[in-house]
């Protein structure tokens, strides 16, 4: 059972998540918070698996939140949920320490894959958000070389960070899973990073994002 703790200043926006998760049978909400001191007090009480936590607090932002708990070695993870999907909050999210990041605006089922995919211990980013993030990667090389993903990488690359497995993104591009794997290993030795929160912070550092 996945253990949720939802945050959010609104409780309009708490009781919608909340009843979204209630009727799944391999996730519980253990607990709400509207504020940052009480997501500290909730961890340590409840020791949720997942929190769900909503940038725009009104004591102390979500990032710091996130950055706090991390600095208490909280052995559950963050999936961030919000409104913004700026390249700036949801880079500085990640760096953080959060292991996801979903806009509001995504499906009840990208919420549900967000959740149980960083329980699992993977990284997940709602399509939209990949999508602003990963698509068109550019990166250099060490010897400076400029290289560019190509099409299918970079759809390979999207579908990767919304948590699809080989045979998922196979099936969604209709290709074989060997040929997934292939494209796989081709982005990491091309970006020399190792990791969907690697790709995405790589790719703000080599201009995607504003300073």
């Amino acid at each position: 059972m996945i253990r949720v703790l939802i945050v959010d200043d609104h409780v309009l926006v708490r009781e919608a998540l909340s009843s979204v998760l209630e009727n799944e049978q391999d996730i519980e909400v253990v607990g709400q918070a509207s504020d940052g001191e009480s997501v500290l007090r909730l961890c340590r009480e409840l020791h949720p698996q997942v929190v769900l936590m909503d940038i725009a607090l009104p004591d102390v932002s979500g990032i710091d939140v996130t950055r706090k708990l991390v600095a208490e070695n909280f052995p559950g993870r963050v999936l961030a949920v919000s409104t913004h999907i700026d390249r700036r909050f949801v880079t500085r999210m990640l760096e953080a320490g959060a292991a996801g990041y979903i806009n509001k605006a995504a499906s009840k089922q990208e919420l549900l894959s967000g959740i149980r995919a960083v329980a699992a211990g993977s990284s997940y980013l709602s399509q939209n958000v990949a999508a602003m993030m990963l698509l068109n990667v550019g990166a250099k090389d060490k010897d400076g070389v400029n290289c560019r993903l190509g099409k299918r990488e970079s759809q390979v690359l999207a579908l990767i960070a919304e948590g699809k497995s080989s045979a998922q993104i196979a099936e969604r591009l209709y290709i074989a899973t060997g040929t997934v794997d292939v494209h796989r290993r081709n982005i990491m030795n091309k970006l020399k990073l190792h990791s969907v929160v690697e790709l995405t912070r790589y790719a703000i550092r080599e201009g995607l994002a504003s300073p």
